[in-house]
């Protein structure tokens, strides 16, 4: 057992959807995940900084050199998405960051789109930035080509609240900066703190 000071940052713990399973991300998962992430219609939205073509390295150097470190640091929380009918199986991943203007990223294996399972997701995250985090404000740019991710954010409640360009895999493209706050978010799930007497 660990010992923590009640200063250290929150542990990404494993969640749970209807259908998914958010293990946290461990270093173990590499090898899938350089199986299984080159793919262009997963990586054409993503941020430039994402290295393509994808070297035979690029799974191991991400998990082992930027995302463990970041989630001990409690600078991000990095999930892998397993399906509970098939929970050895890994479809996605979902990350949070404390980065301005940039808190949360995923993507999700092509075959397993347009079942909702992002949203649901999106959902488990959300709820921990907000409730366990206590972050008051999620924003997440998009490219607006990236129909997808975008009708995600419009169902889980974001807006709008910039536009502006980007570099992505796919080259610099127009851009939309999404946003939610912790009141919005509390009011849309009927969790908010009622007023005081």
């Amino acid at each position: 057992m660990t010992e923590t000071s009640e200063t250290a940052a929150p542990v990404t713990p494993a969640l749970e959807t209807e259908r998914l399973l958010l293990r946290p991300l461990e270093l173990a998962d590499a090898d899938v995940l350089q199986k299984l992430f080159p793919q262009w219609e997963i990586v054409r939205y993503l941020g430039s900084h994402v290295p393509w073509p994808y070297p035979h390295d690029g799974a191991l150097f991400y998990v082992r050199d930027i995302a463990l470190p970041a989630m001990r640091a409690g600078t991000e929380w990095n999930w892998t998405l397993r399906p509970k009918s098939e929970p050895g199986t890994l479809i996605g991943v979902i990350g949070l960051m404390s980065q301005p203007d940039n808190n949360r990223g995923f993507w999700l294996l092509p075959e397993w789109r347009g079942r909702g399972m992002m949203s649901e997701a999106v959902e488990a995250v959300t709820e921990f930035w907000f409730e366990t985090l206590k972050q008051p404000v999620l924003r997440v740019p998009k490219a607006i080509a990236n129909k997808g991710s975008r009708r995600i954010s419009e169902r889980t409640g974001m807006r709008v609240i910039a536009t502006g360009e980007k570099d992505y895999v796919s080259g610099r493209l127009p851009m939309e900066l999404w946003e939610i706050t912790r009141e919005e978010w509390q009011a849309r799930r009927g969790t908010a703190n009622p007023p005081a007497p």
